[in-house]
């Protein structure tokens, strides 16, 4: 059997052994309901609120402020929709203000509530050729009616870091009385010191199974007191924010997950930095083969590029009877032929956006890992090219 050499963290990161073991006791026999009052209940309600003291240093923020939801797709969707709801309660307009190279999570909820609400706007910030917003149109997209300026940290696709610092500044010193920001930080996660990075936005949406945490468990952490209307109402819960009975289990392994992560943040980068650097020239030799943003800072895991002339289901198909996990474009669309959206705002023409390829490393890549998927590629690409 061929081994598996696993290049698709930036779509889900192995389960970390820390996390599961951290898991275990609530994902057996009594879990009690974090809203009761009997034994039971209060040992499940201290769990989930020392989860939330962890969740919310990992973004610098105060633990009231965090939000657990099912994941980094419903926390993105809870910032957008539940900031511009509570907008519309007090104004006869509002705008959502995003980039052209948001996650899905972010795009699909601004244009769910443009088609909903005929006083609901999207207005899109350019990016330049490297995927990095375009501060000056930023400015042009801003007025009274802005409700929420949302823009990730870092790519999920290109692994890009967006200048946030910039963006708040202008986003708050154009909007009278200031604007409610969000970051989805969910790829920035793993790679960037979000204390520091995301240190000027209202709200944050991370994910665990980016970090090596379980599926369907994320959280919108709230920095500053901002006004948030509930998209998913009844009970209570979540100060209000998000109805329903707290998974345990799901914010334990979160916590569990942040925990590492900054503990191995340091050492992670300088480790996996290098491979990148090793990676990216070793491809840039490969016909037809071109480094996605090679001026850009980008997070240290994530290596995309596009091979003109050739197809990213070939190159995956080939790639995995190979033994190599990788991905085309957002985890969410991989498995579709879709062409990438992200790559279209950056002006890649759609011929070689069809060539796109990404690679994504974690703690457990190994330099030797990178050896066997230089050599592994680079047979692939030949075959393709017609040398064998």
């Amino acid at each position: 059997m061929t081994e598996q050499l696993y290049f698709d963290h930036a779509a889900s990161a192995p389960r970390r052994d820390e996390v599961a073991d951290a898991m275990e006791r609530w994902q057996h026999g009594v879990v009690g309901n974090p809203s009761g009052s009997h034994r039971a209940a209060r040992e499940a309600r201290r769990a989930v609120e020392e989860a939330r003291d962890e969740v919310g240093a990992f973004v610098g923020a105060k633990p009231g402020g965090v939000i657990f939801t099912g994941g980094g797709t419903e926390s993105c969707h809870l910032a957008i929709v539940g900031a511009t709801l509570a907008h519309r309660s007090t104004h006869d307009k509002s705008v959502i203000v995003t980039s052209r190279v948001e996650h899905d999570a972010v795009l699909d909820a601004a244009q769910f509530m443009a088609d909903h609400f005929e006083d609901v706007e999207v207005r899109f910030i350019d990016v330049d050729a490297d995927g990095v917003v375009d501060l000056e149109s930023l400015r042009h997209t801003l007025d009274r009616d802005v409700a929420i300026v949302s823009v990730m940290a870092a790519n999920n696709e290109t692994g890009v870091c967006q200048p946030l610092d910039g963006v708040s500044s202008i986003a708050n010193g154009s909007v009278p009385g200031g604007v409610v920001t969000h970051s989805d930080a969910v790829a920035a996660a793993p790679w960037l010191y979000l204390p520091s990075v995301t240190a000027t936005f209202d709200m944050v949406s991370i994910c665990a199974h980016k970090i090596g945490g379980p599926v369907n468990s994320g959280a919108l952490i709230m920095r500053n007191e901002v006004p948030l209307a509930a998209v998913v109402p009844g009970g209570g819960q979540e100060r209000g924010h998000r109805g329903g009975t707290v998974d345990v289990a799901a914010c334990v392994g979160l916590a569990a997950a942040v925990r590492l992560t900054q503990k191995e943040l340091v050492d992670l980068n300088d480790r996996v930095l290098d491979f990148q650097h090793k990676l990216s020239a070793a491809l840039s030799f490969l016909p037809g083969c071109q480094v996605t943003a090679p001026s850009a800072r980008k997070v240290p895991g994530t290596v995309h590029v596009t091979f003109e002339g050739l197809a990213s289901d070939e190159l995956l198909f080939l790639l995995d009877q190979g033994g190599v996990c990788a991905s085309a474009a957002s985890s969410c669309s991989s498995g579709a032929a879709v062409t990438s959206h992200v790559l279209a705002a950056m002006g890649v023409s759609p011929e070689r956006a069809r060539g796109s390829l990404r690679l994504s490393m974690g703690p457990e890549t190994s330099e030797q890992d990178v050896d066997q998927l230089i050599a592994v590629l680079s047979s692939v690409v030949y075959r393709l090219r017609g040398g064998a």
